[in-house]
């Protein structure tokens, strides 16, 4: 069925200018999620901020109840001690001078990015490379520490970090198809708290505007805002 086709006939029942309740939402989406893989859940939230401005920025970490479902590949530039802890952490790619070499290369073998804070005048060298992938390590949101053994086990463990573009949209995977109605409400809820309390200062007015949920390849599903709070 071609791609066109199929998305009109999963938007069959849905009533595009509704704002539904998150748990309706979600059963509407999981019900049209038809795809031969496991398609990951994403939440849409239009926000009150200008992101252009840095005291409306909006971006943290949230570690999701229920996982993301969803293994992630994490790297760790560290050395001594901190490189040996990030591996027994369950680190995929740890180094040093060696991986930033590897990375300037080209090879990113990795989704998620952690350093210790003394590896940050090396790393700061890769921002042209991981700055546009999202992957520059951000003392901000926890990936420059030196607790590497949280950092790596959040990040597997479920963490999912979020950030406002430039018009005001935060998005997010908060799971997969197969995750009960129930476990993706518990997740979407967890992020919108997340991102309730990373409120900037230099909001006015409504913070938290307009909700879609949708999976991979099906269509959004309009949320009444303050049914993905509390």
């Amino acid at each position: 069925m071609a791609i066109g086709k199929r998305l009109n006939k999963a938007r069959e029942g849905i009533d595009r200018e509704k704002l539904y309740p998150l748990a309706d939402a979600i059963k509407m989406v999981k019900e049209r999620a038809k795809a031969k893989f496991d398609e990951t859940i994403e939440v849409a939230i239009n926000l009150g901020v200008d992101p252009r401005h840095a005291d409306q920025m909006v971006r943290g970490v949230v570690t999701l109840p229920n996982g993301t479902g969803r293994t992630l590949r994490v790297g760790v530039f560290a050395r001594g001690a901190k490189a040996d802890e990030a591996k027994a952490a369950g680190a995929d790619v740890v180094g040093a001078e060696d991986l930033v070499q590897k990375v300037q290369e080209g090879t990113i073998d990795f989704d998620r990015c952690i350093a210790t804070p003394d590896m940050m005048p090396l790393v700061g060298r890769l921002g042209k490379v991981l700055g546009p992938r999202g992957l520059m390590p951000n003392p901000k949101i926890g990936t420059v520490t030196m607790d590497v053994t949280g950092a790596v086990k959040g990040a597997k463990g479920g963490s999912v970090e979020f950030r406002v573009e430039k018009a005001g949209i935060l998005q997010a995977g908060v799971g997969k198809a197969s995750f009960s109605e129930e476990k993706l409400v518990e997740n979407i809820k967890a992020l919108a708290d997340a991102v309730s309390k990373a409120k900037p200062a230099g909001s006015k007015g409504t913070y938290i505007q307009r909700v879609a949920v949708s999976s991979t390849m099906g269509p959004g599903v309009k949320v009444e805002p303050g049914t993905i709070l509390g």
